[in-house]
This record gives structure tokens, C-alpha cells and sequence, in this order.
């Protein structure tokens, strides 16, 4: 096969953005960067590749096998591609801004991951988030909650969700247990795929290392999901165990100030539970998961600060794959300039306004691309003017 007939595909799960979409998406990334500029979020812009020790330190083993590594050909160390944006913006909270008092910081920018989340997703998400460092009460996981649904809501989305879980209260009920690292990821899947069975099985392995107890509160929680009545039961079937009562009305305290908007509970939810510390919350719309986020107050830690740290993410590819595509951007279509003085003064003008102006290539007159030119500029007796594109006889 002649090398030339493969050598422009691209790797599986890796995909090019053509006009319409990466117009799109583009706009959604100033829009959404608008809004936490308004919330008062400051940018920051971390590099896509760094030191792999410094990328992954703390990050938990799924980080890891998501990201792709490679030998920098100056220092001979392992680089890694970023997978997540947030331990970089811990690293730059943590040893580059150095405040003492609250930071909001946002970011969007392309990561990559080795396998993609979901068939038929993405490999390269663009992912943005916005993330609050410095602030321990439910007002900073409420404002990430209220800015997630803000952004999403003015990128044209209104039916959406919010579910919850908090992963203390898993760890309440198993606190004190000894088990190895592999046998609680196991308990963690179990619990987040509701395999009641994998979950009876994994328990009973432990034998009296956990305790009648332990193991009827976990498997108690394969039926703790639903609107806020779960609230109410979890509150009564795990009262035996310290904390999770807080847990619980952190929960519910933060359903009701995110005001008309569904909130369901899923308290054996744990995806994630390597990086959060608390809350975690998903926002789905259009039958999709759109924004995932919470609490990681751990997440700075490694970089020599414990700050209290809340935020989330989404990824703006997903988010445009599930929005009607948007119309053809208006323009102005004029002749070709190049000899006429007078011609590329007007052109100049309706552009400093804010005019997309296509000069039509000599021969292309009709051809159709990414700009509905529905305006066009002509010669009248009082100069270049803009009128109602005509159209051809």
C-alpha cells in the first residue's frame, strides 16, 4: 500500500474540528470564560506538558495510566502530556501565587488521555473548569455548583440536573477497617456499578475485620439513590456511624439554595473517590453527563500547601456535541480590493465595526463556506455602501 494512502488519518479517538464546530466551540470557550471573569475567576494558562513527577504526585493511580509519557530530549527525564488540568493549577496556587486568602482560578485547554472516558468520546477533550482555593465552608462548593449550572445554561442548555454523593460517608462506614489498597478500589467499583453480589462477597472476605455493621451500611447503600427523600432514610440506616450526619445535611443544605433546578443523590457514587475529599456533584443534560466536580481539599498537599480546594470541569467538545449546530455567521461579501483605494477603506471600516467582509476571490463568486454572506458592498453614486446581498438570476 503506497504510503501516502494512510498518512493522513489520524490515531483512533482523535479527531480534527472542522469550521462550523470549531467556530462553535470556540465561542462557547470565550462564554464560559466570561462568566467566571464574572464571578471573579483569573485566568491561568498551565503548560500541556511538564515533568511526569510533578504531574502525577498525588494524583492516584487512574491519573496515571490516563496519561501519556514520553523522554524530554534535552534532560533525558520522563514528560507527561496532561491528562487534568487541576494538579497544575494546585502547583500554581500552591508555589506560584502563594496567597494566603482565597484564589479563583479558571482554565481551558486541551488534555489528553491514553483511553477515552466513554465509547466513542474523545481522546483530546477541551477541558475547562473553574476551580476556588482557600475557603472550607459550602459557600465555595455551592458557588461551583451555581457556576457550572451558569455556564452551561448560557451556552444554550436549560432542562439540567444536578446529582450528588459525598465521599466521607463511605468513609465513616469504613472507618477503622483495615483492608488492602486493591481489595477497597474493589469495594469503591462495587459500589459505584451496584453489584450487591461482587460487594456481599468482597465484605465476607474480610471476615471480622469490618464488623456486621460496616457491612450492612455498605450494602445499604446500593439503595440509597433518588430525590431527597434518600436523605431522610440514609439519615436513619447509617446513624450508627460518626459524621455521616453532617455529611448528610451538608448535602441537603446545598439542594436547597441551587434553586429550580432537579437534585437527585446517589450516596454509593464514588467515581473519583481517589481525588475528592467530599462532595463531588455531576450536572447532566440532554441524557448526557455534561460537568463533574466537588471537593478536593487534598489535591495541594503534595505540593507542600493543604488548602481547601473546590471546583469542576467539563469538556467543550462533549458540551458542542450535544447543542444544535449553530447558523452560518452573517458577512458582508465584497469585491476584490486590491486596486481600489476607496473599496478597501469601506472594507477596513465595516471590519474595525465588527463586519466579517469576504473579498471574493476573482471566479469563486458563488461558492459556499463557513460565512452566509447576506449583505454585499456596492459602488453607487455616493460611494461604497452596504445593501441586501441579491441574489443570482
Amino acid at each position: 500500500m503506497p504510503a501516502w494512502s494512510s498518512s493522513w488519518q489520524l490515531p483512533d479517538q482523535i479527531a480534527d474540528v472542522l469550521p462550523s464546530e470549531a467556530r462553535h466551540i470556540e465561542e462557547l470557550r470565550r462564554l464560559l470564560l466570561d462568566a467566571a471573569r464574572s464571578y471573579g475567576y483569573e485566568l491561568v494558562m498551565p503548560p500541556l506538558l511538564e515533568n511526569l513527577e510533578s504531574l502525577l504526585t498525588g494524583t492516584g493511580e487512574t491519573l496515571d495510566l490516563q496519561t501519556f509519557k514520553l523522554v524530554d530530549q534535552l534532560s533525558g527525564r520522563t514528560l507527561g502530556l496532561r491528562a487534568d488540568t487541576t494538579p497544575q493549577v494546585a502547583r500554581i496556587d500552591a508555589h506560584l501565587l502563594n496567597r494566603s486568602g482565597v484564589a479563583r482560578l479558571c482554565y481551558c485547554g486541551p488534555v489528553l488521555h491514553t483511553r477515552a472516558e466513554r465509547p466513542h468520546a474523545t481522546r483530546e477533550p477541551l477541558q475547562f473548569g473553574a476551580e476556588i482555593y482557600g475557603h472550607a465552608g459550602l459557600e465555595a462548593d455551592l458557588e461551583a455548583q451555581v457556576l457550572a449550572l451558569e455556564a452551561l445554561r448560557a451556552a444554550g442548555l436549560q432542562t439540567l440536573s444536578v446529582d450528588m454523593a459525598d465521599v466521607r460517608i463511605v468513609g465513616s462506614i469504613l472507618a477503622g477497617v483495615q483492608m488492602p489498597a486493591k481489595t477497597l478500589a474493589l469495594i469503591h467499583a462495587a459500589l459505584a456499578a451496584k453489584d450487591a453480589s461482587e460487594l456481599d462477597s468482597l465484605t465476607a472476605s474480610l471476615g471480622d475485620g469490618i464488623g456486621a455493621a460496616a457491612r450492612q451500611g455498605l450494602l445499604a447503600l446500593l439503595q440509597l439513590y433518588g430525590d431527597e427523600k434518600v436523605l431522610d432514610q440514609a439519615s436513619q440506616v447509617l446513624k450508627a456511624f460518626p459524621g455521616v450526619q453532617d455529611a448528610l445535611a451538608n448535602l441537603k443544605w446545598l439542594a436547597s439554595h441551587l434553586g429550580d433546578v432537579k437534585v437527585s443523590f446517589d450516596l454509593a457514587d464514588l467515581r473519583g473517590y481517589a481525588y475528592y475529599s467530599g462532595i463531588r456533584f455531576a450536572i447532566y443534560g440532554q441524557g448526557a453527563e455534561l460537568a463533574r466536580g466537588g471537593r478536593y481539599d487534598e489535591v495541594g498537599a503534595v505540593f507542600g500547601r493543604r488548602r481547601p480546594a473546590v471546583g469542576f470541569s467539563l469538556d467543550l467538545k462533549e458540551l458542542v456535541s450535544v447543542l444544535p449546530p449553530r447558523p452560518l455567521r452573517a458577512a458582508v461579501q465584497a469585491p476584490w480590493a486590491a486596486d481600489d483605494a476607496g473599496l478597501r477603506a469601506a472594507i477596513a471600516r465595516l471590519r474595525g465595526a465588527g463586519d466579517t467582509v469576504v473579498c471574493v476571490l476573482p471566479g469563486h463568486e458563488h461558492e459556499v463556506n463557513e460565512f452566509n454572506c447576506d449583505r454585499e458592498l456596492v459602488h453607487l453614486a455616493a460611494g461604497w455602501t452596504v445593501q441586501p446581498l441579491r441574489q443570482p438570476s
